[in-house]
């Protein structure tokens, strides 16, 4: 997701944009130290997400939602408690994060944002992952246990409330958590290497740096999972 970071706090703005580098999903813009350049700045560009705190000199962060059309989505960040049932009454406004904000608490509202995001058809999400037999996966989609053959799971990639569960043929979006799926695969076979995915390591074309490349997704490779990796792969 694209976005932008207000808050008139120069310090305030630099941890935000360091939660936001643990976050592959999220890619920072622009930052801004108050409302009235963000506005300019969005007239021209579009984004997905939106930092922002409530009190800032001059323009409010409320006075910020109320003159921008279509505004995307926001989470606030705040010392402030105080203006959390006021927050709520806006469409766009997805979390209310209060500062000092720890990574914990930062993961849940990108997780809330993401899902929103995904907007995906009731019958096209998999209620739950049901079992595992053998080679075989299967997800219960709208009402019907669908088979998925499991050496063909290149990648699993957790996003918000959601997993994408992609094969070498189809991809499933499954409602679901990374460690459910994770204690249903074989062992030998797929690796957790980030918080967000997981891998099919027979799957695996190259390796560089901190990332992997399978088939054309570049996954990044934790520091805390390189070294299982390391082990599991047949190196000369």
């Amino acid at each position: 997701m694209n976005c932008i970071i207000i808050d008139d706090e120069a310090t305030a703005r630099v941890i935000i944009g360091q939660l936001c580098s643990n976050v592959p999903s999220l890619n920072v813009l622009e930052e801004f130290p108050n409302a009235i350049q963000a506005i300019k700045y969005l007239n021209q560009n579009e984004i997905d997400l939106i930092f922002l705190d409530i009190h800032m000199p001059d323009f409010t962060g409320f006075d910020f939602i109320d003159t921008i059309k279509n505004p995307p989505k926001i989470i606030l960040t705040t010392s402030d408690p105080n203006f959390a049932i006021q927050a709520f009454g806006y469409d766009c406004i997805v979390d209310y994060l209060l500062k000092p904000i720890t990574p914990e608490r930062f993961e849940k509202a990108i997780d809330k944002a993401e899902a929103i995001k995904l907007n995906i058809p009731e019958d096209k999400i998999s209620s739950q992952v049901e079992t595992s037999s053998g080679n075989d996966l299967y997800v219960n989609i709208d009402r019907r246990l669908i088979k998925i053959d499991i050496p063909s799971i290149y990648l699993i990639e957790a996003k918000g409330d959601y997993i994408q569960v992609k094969t070498e043929n189809q991809n499933y979006t499954v409602h679901s958590t990374l460690k459910k799926i994770e204690d249903k695969l074989p062992k030998d076979l797929f690796l957790k290497i980030h918080r967000s995915f997981i891998i099919n390591v027979d799957k695996i074309i190259d390796i560089e740096d901190n990332s992997v490349l399978i088939k054309k997704d570049i996954i990044p490779v934790s520091r805390s999972n390189r070294p299982e990796l390391m082990k599991r792969l047949n190196l000369l």
